[in-house]
């Protein structure tokens, strides 16, 4: 019979906060770790009815909720967002990093502008709020949960999205790194990596995943915010609490499709965005 697992000395988290919240997998995610009795942190760019919104679901659940405004393309500024939440919420426990921006133009015709904006979202600004994060939970000394939501795009890369791909990249390896650096304080870092899923952010925003077929995905269509959402609420648990440096990716079975789908190709679509 195998031994039990010793008792989570540190305590279940108490406090959350999830940047991008006001939408899609942001806003889904504060839902799910409300739903497991946390307090969760609100941040928004330029939807604060978004927001609001979500604090409503949040609230709706029994615990707290505050909202604050973050704008990522301020940086460093806009990282003080994460001290105003700790302090809000009288500590933090949990950061999920779910702000996320993205582009559409092939590398050669992109303005260095353009390219910088999508890496001070997507990966800039994503360390900045894990640094911040990351040293209220070492002054509090309960450990912690880092969650960084990347993409399939950590992993894979698609024409037409070079800075999206290059930040989740960046993210993904930055995720491995402070999961070393952070790990002698208990706390973990982790990254989920969704495929496809119906989001404001792909122009599917209330849209039904099941009614999307997708031939080329194993699972046969989209996902949702929920699903990704479910992944995250996991790692924030002490359930997950020996899961570190790891990235989750929520897929349905995109990734594995390369060298199958790319045999089935007939034409040279796929060479433009």
């Amino acid at each position: 019979m195998a031994a039990p697992l010793p008792e989570d000395r540190r305590g279940a988290p108490l406090r959350a906060l999830v940047t991008g919240a006001d939408s899609g997998i942001g806003r889904a995610t504060a839902v799910a770790l409300a739903g497991g009795g946390v307090d969760v942190g609100i941040t928004w760019h330029t939807d604060r009815e978004g927001a609001e919104a979500t604090a409503r679901e949040v609230e709706a659940a029994g615990v707290s909720a505050f909202v604050t405004r973050m704008d990522l393309t301020d940086l460093p500024t806009a990282a003080s967002a994460v001290d105003a939440a700790a302090e809000a919420l009288g500590g933090l426990d949990v950061l999920v990093n779910a702000s996320g921006t993205g582009s559409s133009t092939p590398l050669l015709d992109l303005d260095f502008d353009d390219w910088r904006a999508v890496l001070d979202v997507d990966l800039h600004g994503a360390f900045l709020c894990a640094q911040r994060a990351a040293r209220h939970m070492v002054a509090a000394g309960r450990g912690g949960r880092i969650i960084n939501v990347t993409s399939v795009h950590e992993h894979a890369p698609r024409v037409g999205a070079g800075p999206y791909c290059v930040a989740k990249a960046g993210l993904g390896m930055l995720t491995k790194t402070l999961a070393l650096e952070l790990a002698p304080y208990g706390i973990t870092v982790n990254s989920v990596a969704p495929g496809e899923i119906s989001t404001p952010m792909t122009g599917q925003e209330d849209a039904d995943p099941r009614e999307q077929p997708r031939p080329g995905y194993p699972l046969g269509r989209p996902g949702h915010a929920h699903e990704v959402a479910s992944v995250i609420a996991f790692l924030a648990t002490p359930a997950a609490g020996y899961v570190t440096g790891a990235s989750y990716v929520v897929d349905g079975g995109m990734l594995l499709m390369g060298p199958q789908a790319s045999g089935a190709l007939q034409n040279d679509d796929w060479r433009t965005p």
